[in-house]
């Protein structure tokens, strides 16, 4: 058979789904199991629930990170060829425990059909089928496993084209296993000898391997267990190129669709997409170093040969804070879910808002905005939460529309204007007047040592044991006829006069040219000091001339008396 009938007629993903479903015969043949059916079309159909390639790349990755409570110590993901037509494939390799015959055929039955001597239907899952189907027609799986004292490796075969093809009206998986626990492949015959070369020359025929030693040869780089998933006959765009580019950067891999989108924006548009929350949208290796929000000890994600570095943003943020939300729900005694709230550092320059939600360490909603569009408020705020008590939705890049999700929503929301009515005076926007007013009737109420001794429970123990933090309104020019408060940790602690120079008019940077944060705190933590020691030292000054002009103006009174007293004294002798 020529290698241009094992491609489907329509590459496009989208489309790949449009032809017409033929009669089919229901009627079971002699000695095959009657069941329940599963045309090849529900492949297609089944896999639309990934909308976005990245979460289909995404739900494979889960299953190797899955493996490392069984072993596993890495995944790799990379671009090989189809040798068969030098076509790309996309490869998932990891070391983990690997599926034996039976774990093998939950993982890829779908209505898997055939004599009913083989023990072959079974539970499944469906994540790996929606996942391989969304990123190209065809996928084959390489397996080896240490079971019960016994070494097998399996091999299985979904083939979108081959059904498609060959006009199959079911669901058919073929599958076959070895037993190499005497260091050599002993074929595993679970019914006859014909059922199972009939699945070994199916594979041959429409998998990119056309020997069985060639087939065998992809073992070889498993190692005593683990698994290897090799995706073929790609999808294609709707201009009939590859959706995954793989040649714009040779330690990523892109989305072609949103890399051509991006070379179409102005400048200044160009330069928010550098902006992780806007790369992880076309670049795999920025959205896989979040996927994962706890960081891994032992295991490591190769992406087209490099490792990816796990990032968590909440690590980089400013005027962090930490809020505890309580949710009621019925089927948890408590659960208890902690928010990192502060601002990015490129902040104010660039509006990037939203909420980083992960499910069971998994990143389920990226940089999720929860204010309307149009609404400054907020800008330059970024959460990120672990919230196990609401389940995602199918393809893991949302969650089930619930009560619980709406109450979460509605206490996102809140938790990011109290955050800015809190906060945005510290990277340079106005106060917020009901905040001000609040601060000076707690300023009022508060005595000063009191005040500046107070802690920030929303910073971790090391940081609350360090030198409070000071700042002052950045913006010397949006405040220039009004006393200029001090703050700690959100207190008011002094008050700098119109005039004062804080600090913040002049720029301290390093040699490379970039601002030192640290060394603008300690200077302005010093001038606040000297602002504080001046304005008590202006105080005691006016303390003491009120006591002196009362002082004076006693002895004026007195000496008022005294010669009114002498006056009386005189006119009395001079009339005797």
């Amino acid at each position: 058979m020529e290698s241009v009938n094992r491609t489907l007629e329509n590459r496009s993903f989208w489309k790949a789904g449009a032809f017409d479903i033929g009669p089919t015969n229901w009627t079971p043949s002699q000695d095959e199991l009657e069941h329940a059916r599963v045309h090849p079309k529900f492949l297609h159909s089944n896999a639309t629930s990934h909308k976005w390639a990245f979460g289909a790349i995404a739900e494979l990755l889960d299953n190797a990170v899955d493996e490392i409570n069984n072993g596993a110590t890495f995944v790799k993901v990379d671009r090989i060829y189809n040798k068969r037509d030098n076509s790309p494939a996309l490869l998932f390799l990891d070391d983990g425990g690997g599926m034996d015959p039976e774990g093998i055929r939950k993982c890829m039955s779908l209505g898997y059909s055939t004599k009913k001597t083989n023990d072959t239907i079974g539970q499944y899952g469906n994540g790996f089928k929606t996942s391989t189907m969304r990123l190209g027609a065809d996928v084959i799986v390489f397996s080896r496993a240490f079971r019960k004292g016994k070494a097998t490796q399996s091999v299985g075969l979904l083939s979108y084209t081959f059904l498609r093809k060959t006009g199959q009206d079911d669901v058919i998986v073929p599958m076959i296993d070895f037993d190499i626990s005497k260091h050599w492949a002993e074929p595993l015959i679970y019914g006859s000898q014909d059922d199972w070369s009939t699945n070994l020359n199916t594979i041959l025929e429409w998998s990119p391997f056309s020997s069985k030693d060639h087939l065998m040869q992809q073992f070889e780089d498993i190692g005593p267990h683990g698994t290897k998933v090799l995706i073929y006959n790609l999808w294609l765009n709707d201009e009939g190129i590859y959706e995954l580019n793989f040649d714009e950067d040779d330690e990523d891999i892109k989305l072609r669709d949103e890399v051509s989108r991006l070379s179409k924006l102005s400048k200044k548009a160009a330069e928010i997409e550098t902006h992780i929350s806007k790369r992880l949208l076309h670049s795999l290796r920025a959205y896989v170093s979040m996927l994962y929000l706890k960081k891994f000890k032992n295991f490591k994600i190769f992406l087209r040969g490099e490792p990816v570095e796990q990032f968590n943003i909440a690590d980089e943020l400013k005027c962090k804070e930490v809020v505890i939300y309580r949710p009621h729900v019925s089927s948890m005694k408590e659960a208890i879910m902690e928010t990192t709230l502060g601002f990015i550092k490129e902040a104010p320059a660039l509006p990037i808002t939203g909420f980083n939600i992960y499910h069971k360490n998994r990143l389920i909603r990226p940089f999720w905005k929860v204010t309307g569009d149009g609404n400054s408020k907020g800008n330059g705020i970024v959460g990120v939460l672990e919230a196990n008590f609401i389940e995602p939705a199918h393809d893991k890049q949302d969650f089930e529309r619930s009560s619980l999700f709406s109450r979460l929503e509605s206490k996102l929301k809140q938790m990011q204007m109290d955050y800015w009515r809190t906060h945005c005076h510290l990277i340079g926007h106005l106060p917020d007047p009901s905040f001000l007013r609040k601060l000076e009737k707690t300023s009022s109420t508060l005595p000063l040592q009191t005040q500046g001794q107070r802690v920030d429970h929303s910073q971790s123990q090391s940081q609350s044991q360090t030198m409070p933090v000071l700042a002052v309104n950045p913006r010397p020019d949006l405040m220039a006829n009004h006393a200029r408060t001090v703050y700690n940790n959100g207190i008011p602690v002094a008050r700098a006069p119109p005039g004062f120079d804080t600090g913040f008019d002049q720029e301290v940077t390093r040699g490379d040219g970039s601002v030192d944060i640290d060394q603008i705190c300690d200077e302005n933590i010093q001038l606040f000091m000297r602002c504080e020691e001046h304005t008590q030292r202006k105080n005691e000054l006016t303390t003491t001339v009120n006591d002196l002009e009362k002082k004076v103006a006693e002895t004026k009174r007195k000496c008022a008396e005294l010669s009114l007293r002498v006056e009386l004294l005189r006119r009395q002798k001079f009339v005797s």
